[in-house]
């Protein structure tokens, strides 16, 4: 059967159909996709083998969450975009250590040139700090078939496999030819050796002996599994080691009279024995042409002689900030640039915005204003539609780091002595790591107001359920808040007095509040209206 699928749907229809249990995810772009499409293949046709679809509250407990799935024997598959993978460190670092039992893919969605994010590192880099094999397909239909691969690989090798796309792999798309063979569900087992999942430090240092010890099996996996190839050019002093969707980018430019020798990388570690053929087919010069940071081109450093001379993002032959494109490549490669015809721009430019009927719009209205009270307030903004804030016409915060950072920092700056010190924060963001800082807060009765703006989903990335919602009132006076400093406006125009008025009192109480600031996402209440008129 062949179908039209966006990179994230190709993986998404590979884990179906390789006998997936369960998909563990916190939205966010661009790997949001892969867990929508899983959910509504899901909705759309029950199965007597049910698939866990639903979202997860950050990347952490989606990873253990799978690991737990895997641990059972079932394949498992976790989401998330690159930063999520700091957030997941602690359980996918030690998930190499545990090992796995059920088959477990690690898909990480990296976003170079920051279209939706605040930094563009290099997932590729996690898979070797856990030595673990990581996967990089370089079309949709690798990405299909790699990933009942890499749950094969998983299971033999016992270890989990991380999956590294990026943006344009993730959303673009081609037709991918799917089985109509897909595989069952696996039955249930427990581990041979329950030890392994117990990582004390005697069960630990053996399980860490066996991963060491496995690195050359890895290596000659990548080297004998087909996925990467070697082809020696009629010229092959000059080489070029190209790597996932870059390939594709060579591929558009490069022209057969070139002679060059070409490695295609689409799994590692490193082929080293592919590497040493090229050195040893006459391989001069190394242009390295990856997406994302220069992960093989400093890695290449020490695996050819130094008379071999590597060229790449570190040399100054590609970009080192940012997305490759063809023209990038093209040019690294020697040829000419294509002539480009300058033409006027069909849609001018703007700014991301709030919706217009926003709740957020109203509520950073109201804060504005109380903030111009103080002499010098300072607002702690975080992860989520609501970061826009930021923007004009609001200007409405101080700093933002990443998610759940705005309680903490709000935190740090009232111990310093920075009156009023207010963190604004979201719904699903709050539920996914604001907690613990508010606990914080809490036990050191800091004079701080945390302003949550519940809009009752998770809007930034489309709308997907928020795990707090309709218990934030319980979970704030659970972790401490005394009840009379949790309150709840309605973020309207007509409301503006009374909001502004609970933010004053908030504000000079000397102690940890909250104010939820609750109104349904006005796209989120669009389609509900919708759905009801159907």
């Amino acid at each position: 059967m062949k179908h039209l699928l966006l990179g994230d749907e190709a993986i998404a229809q590979g884990a179906m159909d390789a006998g997936l249990s369960g998909v563990y995810a916190y939205p966010g772009t661009p790997s949001t996709e892969i867990t929508e499409y899983i959910q509504l293949a899901v909705s759309r046709q029950p199965s007597t083998e049910p698939i866990h679809c639903r979202w997860a509250t950050n990347e952490k407990t989606a990873m253990e969450a799978a690991l737990g799935m895997s641990y059972m024997g079932k394949r498992a598959l976790v989401c998330m975009k690159h930063v999520g993978m700091n957030v997941c460190a602690d359980a996918f670092m030690n998930a190499a250590i545990t090992g796995v039992n059920g088959g477990l893919i690690v898909v990480a969605a990296d976003d170079p040139s920051m279209h939706s994010s605040q930094n563009e590192q290099d997932s590729r880099f996690y898979a070797k700090f856990a030595m673990i094999p990581c996967l990089e397909p370089g079309n949709q239909q690798e990405a299909y078939d790699m990933t009942a691969y890499g749950f094969e690989l998983s299971e033999r090798l016992r270890t989990p496999v991380l999956m590294r796309v990026t943006t344009r792999m993730a959303h673009s798309r081609a037709v991918v030819e799917t089985t109509d063979r897909p595989k069952p569900q696996n039955k249930m087992s427990m581990p041979g050796d329950v030890n392994h999942f117990i990582l004390l430090p005697a069960f630990a240092k053996r399980n860490y002996a066996e991963l060491v010890a496995a690195q050359p099996v890895f290596v000659r996996e990548s080297e004998t599994a087909g996925h990467n190839s070697y082809t020696r050019g009629a010229k092959p002093e000059r080489a070029i080691l190209t790597t996932g969707i870059a390939y594709n980018y060579l591929m558009e430019n490069y022209q057969p009279q070139m002679g060059c020798s070409i490695l295609r990388i689409t799994q590692y570690p490193l082929p080293v024995a592919l590497i040493d053929q090229m050195v040893r087919d006459g391989a001069k010069e190394i242009l390295v042409i990856e997406e994302g940071q220069p992960v093989v081109e400093e890695l290449l450093q020490g695996l050819v002689p130094s008379d071999v001379r590597i060229k790449g993002r570190l040399a100054g032959d590609l970009p080192r900030m940012g997305e490759l494109s063809p023209d990038s490549v093209r040019q690294a490669i020697g040829l000419e640039p294509l002539p480009v015809r300058e033409k006027e721009p069909l849609v001018a430019g703007r700014p991301p915005a709030l919706c217009q009927g926003c709740g957020h719009r109203d509520m950073y209205a109201a804060l504005n204003e109380v903030a111009r009270e103080y002499p010098s307030p300072r607002i702690f903004g975080d992860i989520g539609c609501y970061t826009l804030g930021a923007l004009s016409p609001f200007h409405a915060i101080h700093a933002c780091v990443e998610m759940g950072a705005s309680v903490t920092m709000a935190k740090g700056a009232a111990d310093a002595g920075q009156h009023p010190s207010i963190a604004v924060i979201g719904d699903s963001t709050f539920t996914h790591s604001g907690i613990t800082g508010l606990l914080d807060c809490v036990n050191a009765n800091a004079n701080v107001v945390v302003l949550i703006s519940d809009n009752l989903t998770t809007g930034m990335t489309g709308g997907q359920d928020s795990a707090g919602t309709g218990r934030l009132e319980q979970i704030c006076t659970g972790v401490g808040v005394p009840p009379e400093h949790v309150r709840v406006v309605v973020p309207l125009p007509k409301n503006m007095e009374e909001i502004k008025q609970v933010l004053r009192e908030e504000i000079n109480y000397a102690g940890t509040s909250i104010v939820i600031a609750r109104r349904e996402c006005i796209q989120t209440l669009k389609r509900h209206l919708k759905a009801k008129k159907q």
